[in-house]
């Protein structure tokens, strides 16, 4: 890596295959993630790294790349090392303060928006909303909705509020707090959350680029469903008649959260399973 950084390759075709080499044992896509690092390093698309690929860099720009490449040598995830993400074919702001958004999690859009009245202006809560991915994406498609998003991280907050800036979402609301402290005794047609769950005993097997997100939103306790019993059993408190609570939760999770749906006295409760087969999302009504 030193005799690399040292003397950097010179044209952007040489970078791409010095990157690739470089990212071959500490990434499953080394050549997408050469691509967007040189095409964040300068300014342009992917697409355009391929028009420039005998373009001659200065030795200042190949360095900032390398030292990007050595960030994801050590598992930085790339949305952090770019501060971007595309989820829902829109595209977010990442920082370190933030989950980044995940393809899995689109799911969880999914089965919000096939749930949610078809009409009547519905209110919809999303606890615990990072980035604003999740309540942005909702709200993108229900403008007719009015979507209220929670944190306790005023930092995170600050960072899912750029996000609804720049991409134009006006029916969308904030506020801080832990679970539904945020809203006090708020009522709303739709709940939805991607909560902590990863349990203690799960860290040590975790992909090492989770070390760089933030632990509180990643860790949900001894079996890795703590917040996820706190959301639940509150739920109803904060559903109107015929409301939807829909939760992500691990893939090994869907029984004993299925069966804290029903404690709850939630109705209709199925789990929903994402693009790779994994029972990612459930759901359940209110009487």
């Amino acid at each position: 890596m030193r005799a690399e950084t040292q003397s950097p390759p010179a044209s952007v075709e040489a970078l791409l295959r010095a990157g690739v080499r470089l990212l071959a044992t500490a990434s499953d896509s080394p050549r997408l993630d050469a691509e967007l690092l040189l095409a964040h390093t300068l300014g342009c698309g992917r697409a355009q790294l391929f028009t420039r690929r005998a373009e001659m860099l200065e030795n200042a720009m190949a360095g900032r790349y390398l030292e990007l490449l050595a960030a994801r040598r050590r598992r930085q995830p790339v949305a952090q090392l770019t501060g971007r993400r595309e989820f829902w074919s829109m595209d977010f702001a990442v920082t370190p303060e933030v989950l980044v958004p995940r393809p899995e999690t689109e799911l969880l859009v999914e089965r919000a928006l096939a749930l949610l009245p078809p009409a009547g202006a519905p209110c919809v809560l999303d606890l615990g909303t990072g980035s604003g991915a999740v309540a942005i994406a909702i709200a993108s498609e229900r403008p007719d909705c009015t979507v209220t998003a929670t944190d306790l991280s005023a930092a995170a907050l600050a960072v899912a509020q750029r996000n609804a800036a720049a991409l134009g979402c006006a029916n969308l609301h904030f506020a801080a707090g832990d679970w539904f402290h945020a809203v006090g005794d708020g009522c709303f047609d739709m709940i939805v959350s991607n909560p902590p769950y990863i349990a203690d005993h799960e860290w040590a097997a975790c992909d090492p680029e989770l070390a760089f997100e933030p632990r509180a939103a990643l860790a949900g306790g001894a079996d890795g469903l703590a917040q996820l019993r706190s959301i639940v059993a509150a739920a109803p408190a904060h559903l109107t008649p015929g409301g939807w609570l829909v939760v992500e939760h691990g893939a090994g999770q869907s029984e004993a959260v299925g069966a804290l749906f029903t404690q709850a006295g939630l109705l209709h409760v199925a789990t929903r399973s994402d693009l790779a087969g994994l029972p990612r999302v459930s759901e359940g009504c209110r009487s």
